[in-house]
Parts: structure tokens; C-alpha cells; sequence
């Protein structure tokens, strides 16, 4: 198996890290796998923003507790409430990838580029997780307020979050995945 595929195959979410943060080469080769992924009509329509500031994060983390906390969703409510929670699971690093509120595809953009980070990461053994339970911050007064100290620009909305650091443990065992979600048509 080639090294791309095996780094598909391998990667899992990582929800232990290590506190030193990762190299800023590392980081490099992580974000320009990021732009270099597709986007629709060859116009990336995408922005990421790279957040290694812990007290930051940290406050960021209470306020979405907090605003999960206000919702009516019980599955977050839940999840939030286990003791020491982080949204974020206390990763050094986190990218925030947001997309152009007028591009009819920025979603998928976004998601291919999320992609490319949790593979690229993968490659170099670094750790990574896709995080969405920050979104409900985002969607508040007080998110609008985070969106400009992200540098988020104006008309963008956030998409998606991948932590990042050095795992504690390595990856889980490979589950064997069902083969029945696949279904060909062939023309003979």
C-alpha cells in the first residue's frame, strides 16, 4: 500500500495530546495540504485560521459549554457536561477553517481542505481531530465577537475545526469497515 493511502487508512481521531506544540514546519506541509485541495470552479473560497494560543482556546472552550449548555440539542448537552470536558481536547494547536457566505459550495471546499489537514497530519504522526461542537458559539452575538479576534473575514462563516498536536497514545486498532456501502454499475 503506497504512503498516501496507508495515512488514509491509519488516521483516527486523536483526543489525547501532548503539551509541546508542534513544529512550525510540520505546520507548513499541514496548511499547504489544506489549499492545495480542491475547490469548486478552481476559486478557493476558504480562510484558515491557526490558533496556538491555550488561554484563548481555553476561553473559547467555556463559552461554548456555556452556549450548548442554552441549546436544546441533549446529545451536546451531554457531551459538554462530562467531567473536564475541552472541546478541543487540550491539542496545542487548532486550524478553524471558514468559508465565503456566497459561494454556493464553500462547504465542500471547506471540507475537502479539513480533509487534506487530518491527512496530511496523519502522514507526518501527528495527531487530529474534527471538531463541530464549537459551532454553536459561532452562531451567537458573543461568536461574532470571537470571529473578529480569529481574523475571520467579513462575509465568512466557520465550517469546521481540526486540533492538532503530538499524540499521548498511538492510534486505536483499524476497525474493519462494512463493504456493503458500496455498489458498482458496469457497463458490458
Amino acid at each position: 500500500m503506497n504512503e498516501t493511502l496507508k495515512a488514509i487508512s491509519n488516521r483516527r481521531s486523536t483526543r489525547s495530546y501532548k503539551e509541546e506544540q508542534i513544529r512550525d514546519t510540520e505546520l507548513n506541509d499541514i496548511l499547504e495540504a489544506a489549499i492545495a485541495a480542491p475547490n469548486a470552479v478552481g476559486i478557493p473560497k476558504w480562510h484558515l485560521t491557526v490558533v496556538q494560543d491555550k488561554d484563548l482556546l481555553d476561553r473559547i472552550v467555556e463559552d461554548v459549554i456555556e452556549a450548548i449548555k442554552k441549546s436544546n440539542n441533549k446529545f451536546l448537552i451531554d457531551v459538554v457536561s462530562i467531567p473536564n470536558h475541552h472541546s478541543f481536547h487540550h491539542a496545542p494547536t487548532v486550524i478553524f477553517v471558514s468559508g465565503d457566505n456566497n459561494s454556493p459550495y464553500c462547504q465542500y471546499d471547506c471540507c475537502a481542505a479539513t480533509e487534506n489537514i487530518l491527512i496530511a497530519a496523519e502522514s507526518l504522526n501527528i495527531g487530529s481531530c474534527w471538531i463541530g461542537t464549537f459551532l454553536s458559539l459561532f452562531a451567537s452575538e458573543k461568536g461574532e465577537e470571537y470571529k473578529k479576534e480569529l481574523g475571520i473575514p467579513e462575509g465568512y462563516n466557520l465550517i469546521s475545526a481540526v486540533t492538532l498536536g503530538y499524540k499521548e497514545t498511538e492510534n486505536a486498532v483499524v476497525p474493519s469497515r462494512k463493504k456493503d456501502v458500496i455498489n458498482f454499475i458496469r457497463r458490458r
